[in-house]
């Protein structure tokens, strides 16, 4: 569940059991989880932790869970899951028109809160969702965009394939024969030579003037080393 590293999510019920039981569920698949039991702690936390996700809880003591979700939606851009006790339509109406993004009623199985996180962030977040980070590389195969320390390369689609398969095998040696199937395809009939020619364009855009990104074994292909 790799991919569900950073995604913020924030808890909110006035239930110790459900906060410490969600809390630990989440923070076992990854995400950075907060708890905050009333609304109005809410509120005060969502601007210091600045949530992707908001699970709230609608029947809290003072500020209730309408109530947290409308002024959330008022100034961030966060996805809003509201839990009731109550299966009444009125308050799935209630809590959508206020902005919510989904409604569950209690008691609900944690696979099924997971699913529409998971639903929340493709829809939303999917940046997030498609990130993968390899030491100092960090890809977005949705955007189809890679980053090294931060710095965003500027790179052609068969550079960005070929740089991604590089990084995906870091520290395996990747013959030109085998580079040329899994970024070229199978049916390239062209020279091995071009394998050479991308790999000198690589090393240029990723800085790599001393080849210790990119290492050459000769006769034997290529190494990606992060370390």
């Amino acid at each position: 569940m790799g991919q569900l590293k950073g995604i913020r999510v924030m808890l909110v019920d006035d239930e110790p059991n459900i906060l410490q039981f969600l809390e630990l569920g989440l923070l076992n698949e990854g995400f950075e989880v907060r708890t905050a039991p009333d609304g109005m702690t809410a509120i005060t936390l969502a601007k210091e932790f600045q949530p992707h996700i908001a699970i709230l809880d609608v029947m809290m003591p003072g500020m209730d869970g309408f109530e947290v979700c409308r002024m959330l939606k008022k100034t961030d851009h966060i996805a809003v899951i509201m839990l009731t006790a109550k299966d009444e339509v009125d308050d799935r109406v209630k809590g959508l028109n206020l902005g919510a993004d989904d409604y569950m009623v209690k008691p609900f199985s944690f696979d099924e809160l997971l699913a529409r996180i998971q639903a929340r962030v493709r829809n939303q977040f999917p940046h997030l969702f498609g990130e993968v980070v390899k030491g100092p590389f960090r890809m977005d195969d949705r955007r189809k965009e890679i980053r090294l320390n931060e710095r965003l390369l500027e790179l052609s689609p068969t550079e960005y394939e070929l740089l991604k398969f590089l990084v995906t095998n870091h520290g395996l040696v990747l013959s030109k024969s085998m580079i040329l199937d899994k970024v070229w395809g199978y049916d390239f009939g062209g020279e091995e030579n071009i394998v050479e020619v991308y790999i000198r364009s690589l090393r240029e855009k990723l800085q790599d003037k001393e080849h210790t990104l990119i290492r050459t074994l000769r006769g034997a292909g290529y190494r990606l080393d992060l370390s």
